[in-house]
């Protein structure tokens, strides 16, 4: 089969100075890409900026004999992000591919986190997603034609302890996926989810050193690629770590009708409730009423 190209597309990648993001802002360059880097520049925490992170990977990009502008704007910011879609229309007239990176941590147990923290993640999170992509969204349909990768993780799928506001945030973005893989269908938009396992500066107290080694961030990129390549697939949490690859999905059991007896009847059920023998993975939301309906005539 033929490599996977992308000559005459234009990629943004927010989040892109440095880990993932420049990562897969180098493979698309290299692959033909013009590609913004977009990088407020901060901490790991939100704070403080510069635009020197995303010159250095303008830079490597173009010393490679690839296309690249750096934009510094906030993701979270309306002018911001409006700058960057303009930014990158008047430079190259057409946006193919986004990639959702842009993010921060603020990790500390229930108890203690203040909410400024959770808001603070939320909002670089979700609506730091949201905003790029409502921008390009219009121009995505205009053409016909896009690509969306929207970063989650397996604490928002799975859960980790300190990171609650990362996890709701984290399975907020799947929720965002699962409607717009449905509304960009017709506009062939596909859009998907990476939840990466890499060393980069949101993990690297997390691990000890030879557990980071093999988790270097090049290694997630291949997926990424894929899911913004033509050929890519749609709704998909697709989870990626020292080059090992699987999808993710949330199931359903097909569950026990128990219209009469109360909670004992549940608890009562619950061994037929919870079984996994006929589970489904839904496509939308509306497979859910058509299996209770479903139960309710038979």
């Amino acid at each position: 089969m033929s490599d996977i190209r992308f000559d005459g597309k234009v990629a943004i990648v927010t989040g892109a100075g440095g880990g993932l993001g420049e990562q897969h802002a180098l493979e698309l360059a290299r692959r033909g890409a013009k590609v913004v880097v977009n990088d407020l520049g901060g901490s790991v925490d939100g704070s403080g900026g510069s635009s020197a992170a995303a010159e250095r990977v303008v830079a490597q990009i173009k010393a490679a004999g690839g296309e690249a502008i750096a934009n510094g704007s906030s993701v979270t910011d309306d002018a911001g992000v409006a700058n960057m879609i303009k930014q990158t229309m008047d430079q190259w007239g057409r946006i193919d591919i986004l990639i959702a990176n842009a993010g921060i941590l603020r990790d500390k147990s229930f108890s203690k986190m203040e909410i400024a923290d959770f808001e603070a993640v939320l909002n670089v999170h979700v609506m730091g997603s949201v905003k790029p992509i409502k921008a390009a969204w219009d121009i995505m349909k205009e053409q016909n034609y896009g690509r969306i990768v929207v970063t989650t993780s397996s604490t928002g799928l799975y859960g980790n302890f300190g990171q609650a506001n990362y996890g709701a945030a984290k399975l907020g973005l799947v929720g965002l996926m699962n409607t717009l893989k449905i509304e960009g269908q017709k506009n062939n938009i596909r859009v998907n989810a990476i939840s990466p396992v890499a060393a980069t500066r949101m993990t690297e107290g997390l691990m000890p050193e030879a557990v980071l080694e093999k988790l270097k961030p090049e290694l997630v990129t291949p997926g990424v690629v894929y899911l913004v390549s033509e050929e890519a697939p749609t709704g998909v949490v697709l989870t990626a770590g020292a080059g090992v690859f699987s999808v993710a999905r949330i199931y359903e059991t097909e569950g026990a009708y128990i219209p009469e007896g109360g909670a004992e009847a549940v608890r009562d059920a619950w061994d037929r409730i919870t079984d996994p023998a006929d589970q489904k993975a839904y496509v939308t939301g509306g497979e859910q009423g058509a299996k209770i309906f479903r139960r309710l005539g038979g």
